[in-house]
């Protein structure tokens, strides 16, 4: 599970980002925060890519691995209904 989580002050370098965390399939949570499963390998493209959104002073995006453990770990607190971070498996009777 990968997390990525930015504060970019570009409305349209903010889309423009949004629009790139699409095409690696990670899912949008929060306005600016994405999660998705990348291999290490994507990940790291992914990391150098994200250089080229940075363009404000103090823009800032943060790129997250989570292990499995960490991931089942992790406690969402809304007042709407939102999907876990990770799935839970079903275990299937045979």
């Amino acid at each position: 599970m990968t997390l990525v989580i930015y504060d970019i002050s570009s409305d349209e370098i903010r889309t423009k980002l949004a629009n790139r965390l699409f095409d690696y399939g990670l899912q949008r949570i929060q306005y600016s925060a994405f999660k998705g499963e990348l291999n290490a390998h994507d990940r790291e493209v992914l990391v150098k890519e994200l250089s080229n959104f940075l363009g404000g002073e103090r823009d800032s995006i943060y790129v997250i691995p989570l292990c499995e453990h960490c991931s089942r770990l992790c406690r969402i607190l809304s007042s709407k209904p939102v999907p876990p971070l990770v799935e839970v498996e079903k275990v299937k009777l045979i």
